[in-house]
C-alpha cells in the first residue's frame, strides 16, 4: 500500500484521502473499479437528502477538488495519472447517477455503464485523457465518460425500465 502512496504523504493526508477516495484507489487491482465502488454509498446519500439532480453540482465540487488533489498527487508520486488517484472516478461516477432516482438496479446499471465508458473513452473522452496535463487532464475524460454514461442510462431508464 505505501508504494502507492508518494513519499512522505501519509495515507490519512488531505491529499491523499480525497485523491484515493478515502483509500479506495489503494487497492492494488482494478483501482478505478474500486473508486466508483466506493462513490456509490456517497452518490446515495446526497440523492437521498438533497435529490438526484444534487449530484451534479456535487460532480461539479468533486471535479474542482479533483483538479487540484489529482495535480498535486500526481506530483508527489511523480506519475502522469497515477492508478490509486480514483476521485476522477467518483466524479463521472455521480455525473451518471444525477439523472434516475435512487434505486438498486439503475445504481449497478449506471456503475457498470460509467466503467465500461470510462475503460472506452469516447470521443473527446481520449482527447481529453490523451493531450490534457495535469489535474484537468485526469480529471475530465472521467466527466466526459461520465455525461456519456448518463445520457445511456437516462436512455435505459426511460425506454426499457
Amino acid at each position: 500500500m505505501s508504494s502507492r502512496l508518494p513519499p512522505g504523504m501519509p495515507w490519512h493526508h488531505p491529499i491523499a484521502l480525497l485523491s484515493t477516495w478515502f483509500g479506495s484507489g489503494l487497492i492494488p487491482f482494478a483501482s478505478g473499479t474500486w473508486g466508483s465502488l466506493a462513490a456509490l454509498p456517497f452518490a446515495a446519500a446526497i440523492a437521498w437528502a438533497f435529490g438526484p439532480t444534487a449530484l451534479i453540482p456535487a460532480a461539479l465540487l468533486v471535479f474542482g477538488v479533483g483538479i487540484w488533489a489529482s495535480q498535486r498527487y500526481a506530483e508527489a508520486l511523480g506519475k502522469d495519472d497515477p492508478s490509486p488517484v480514483v476521485i476522477d472516478e467518483v466524479a463521472g461516477q455521480f455525473l451518471t447517477l444525477s439523472i434516475v432516482p435512487i434505486d438498486p438496479l439503475l445504481y449497478l446499471l449506471g456503475f457498470l455503464i460509467f466503467r465500461a465508458a470510462d475503460i472506452w473513452k469516447p470521443f473527446p473522452a481520449n482527447w481529453a485523457d490523451q493531450k490534457l496535463e495535469g489535474g484537468l487532464g485526469i480529471m475530465l475524460d472521467d466527466l466526459i465518460a461520465g455525461a456519456y454514461s448518463a445520457i445511456a442510462l437516462w436512455a435505459i431508464y426511460t425506454w426499457l425500465i
